[in-house]
């Protein structure tokens, strides 16, 4: 089935000049790009990005960090984008994440753990909404 999924790719990840290197293993998958930017989003994006997550210990240290530094907002489409993305990134925490995956090969921390994807077909079309509400290719 062919769907649309969101990706970010984070601050770290962009200041650490990993951004061709996502989108080559994203490209290699079989996926393609249906909208890319790059931005330096206002916090009121991120915070709706994360609504779900008010209240916990992370919300404001991650609404934070992705407003404050420019990020990379990918939709990415394909049979099964949304499982073959969130397979391809690895665990949250790039320690646990398994060798051959983006965070795994190339995350830092929990806090720099390189990117964001959706993590169900629903998330995507909402997350899809708020970073590219002018629509996609």
């Amino acid at each position: 089935m062919s769907e649309t999924t969101l990706v970010l790719i984070k601050p770290g990840a962009v200041d650490r000049g990993l951004i061709g290197e996502v989108v080559r293993r994203i490209e290699a998958r079989g996926l393609r790009l249906a909208g890319l930017k790059l931005i330096q989003p206002e916090r009121a994006t991120v915070e709706e990005h994360y609504a779900e997550h008010k209240g916990k210990p992370f919300y404001d240290g991650i609404c934070t960090s992705l407003s404050t530094a420019p990020i990379v907002a990918m939709a990415v489409k394909g049979e099964n984008a949304v499982l073959a993305i969130r397979t391809m990134m690895g665990a949250t925490k790039p320690v646990e994440a398994a060798p051959g995956t983006v965070r795994g090969d190339l995350g830092l921390t929990i806090e720099d753990n390189v990117c964001h994807s959706a993590a169900t077909s629903d998330d995507a079309q909402r997350e899809l909404g708020i970073w590219f509400p002018e629509g996609l290719l």
